[in-house]
């Protein structure tokens, strides 16, 4: 007798069925993310790739001068640049670099004899490696400006310099923003998904005390605020010069009532005067006027008493 046939088969539980199919559809995950890029929307391994790409523009590297980058083709539509720069002239002069703007008096955080400004556009990718919370909406593209050491522009993942303002901050102008509405802000994206929102300096300027990534967002939920807040302000003036309006007209048809009615009284008086006195009348020539009746004084004697 063969040995299965003797062996009692126990059937496989649901549940361990539905764990294995699970762990299966984990692992295939996994090898599906190892073949994307960047880093599954990871913001850092982003930063780590553009770093690589922004310095092999540096084919014939010159200090000061703004070198174009090219991205991955599956990452079109985000713009790259950098530029190598002595920290000591920074420090003296600052410079303006695109969007961004660096006073006098910054330092570099360690210390480095040359470094290089990397510049990040993410354009349409903004929203995917930088997600706001719920309700705000982006009104520009991330921009973002990193400082690395310029000593090998051969190496990759490098880490970032930290740059510290002493004097003025650093400014930001949005140039690619039309009109921004009211309760714009300005959003800086930090480390591990870290947000830090401030006031706009203008309508399209912000401002900064470090390097970092930036833009200019909207909370859908206080435009709607302050829309419905507009509109009972402008129901309570309509409410007020519409009482003015009906309180000026009823005045109005007061004042044409009285009118008419006294117009009309006066107009009964004039009848009434002419139907009380009845002339006589005579004809004059072809001429029929009017001719007071003749009303002649009796005489009266002085005394009475003759005879």
């Amino acid at each position: 007798m063969n040995l299965l046939s003797t062996m009692t088969l126990r059937p496989v539980p649901v549940i361990h069925r539905f764990m294995v199919l699970l762990e299966l559809l984990m692992v295939l995950f996994a090898h599906q993310n190892e073949g994307q890029s960047p880093g599954a929307n990871d913001a850092s391994s982003l930063n780590t790739l553009l770093q690589d790409y922004a310095f092999r523009a540096f084919v014939r590297p010159h200090t000061g001068v703004i070198y174009d980058g090219t991205v991955p083709s599956d990452l079109t539509d985000i713009r790259i640049a950098a530029i190598r720069l002595r920290s000591g002239s920074l420090r003296r002069k600052g410079m303006s670099y695109n969007e961004f703007s660096i006073p006098f008096g910054l330092s570099v955080q360690p210390y480095v004899v040359r470094l290089v400004l990397v510049y990040h556009n993410l354009g349409n990718w903004s929203s995917l490696y930088y997600p706001l919370p719920a309700g705000y909406t982006f009104l520009t593209p991330v921009i973002g400006l990193l400082a690395y050491d310029a000593t090998n522009l051969s190496a990759t993942n490098l880490p970032e310099l930290r740059v510290v303002v002493s004097e003025s901050p650093i400014s930001i102008n949005f140039t690619n923003v039309t009109t921004v509405s009211n309760g714009a802000r300005c959003v800086r994206f930090g480390l591990n998904s870290s947000l830090e929102f401030e006031n706009l300096v203008s309508s399209n300027t912000c401002s900064t005390d470090r390097l970092g990534h930036f833009s200019i967002v909207i909370n859908s939920s206080e435009r709607a605020g302050n829309r419905d807040s507009n509109s009972k302000v402008w129901k309570i003036v309509g409410s007020v010069i519409g009482g003015l309006i009906a309180l000026v007209l009823f005045a109005l048809i007061v004042f044409c009532l009285s009118r008419v009615r006294k117009n009309k009284k006066v107009a009964q008086m004039e009848q009434h005067a002419d139907a009380g006195v009845s002339l006589q009348t005579s004809r004059v020539g072809n001429t029929q006027i009017p001719v007071a009746s003749v009303t002649r004084t009796q005489p009266v004697l002085e005394n009475e008493l003759v005879m």
